[in-house]
């Protein structure tokens, strides 16, 4: 499985963005599939994920209300659309995929970077 994040950039506080994640080699309709986001100097945490099984989502709390993920199975992709970004929310974002719930997440993309600006 392949993985190409998409849809980084340098915005202002307030402003959205959408990040994409395409998938190749693999139909992930079944993959829970996630996204996690390392700020400099931090460790990398999970933002957000979708269930394979049921497309149900959960989201860290710090972007509750803020970000919805989303998912195209006839496209293969996964979404993450961020509004009211805040300067907090600067990191390089990864998207993942699993086949194994509660597994750990044994596929990732390369990585797409948000900047926000005060």
């Amino acid at each position: 499985v392949q993985l190409q994040a998409s849809g980084g950039g340098l915005v202002q506080a307030g402003d959205s963005l959408r990040l994409s994640c395409a998938a190749s080699g693999r139909t992930l309709s079944n993959y829970d599939m996630g996204w996690f986001r390392q700020a400099p100097g931090k460790d990398r945490e999970f933002v957000s994920a979708i269930r394979g099984s049921d497309n149900s989502a959960l989201y860290t709390d710090s972007v509750k209300g803020r970000f919805t993920i989303s998912r195209d199975n006839a496209k293969n992709t996964v979404a993450l659309q961020m509004n009211n970004l805040k300067p907090e929310d600067t990191a390089v974002y990864y998207c993942a995929a699993r086949f194994l719930p509660g597994t750990n997440f044994n596929y990732w993309g390369q990585g797409t970077q948000v900047t926000v600006s005060s």
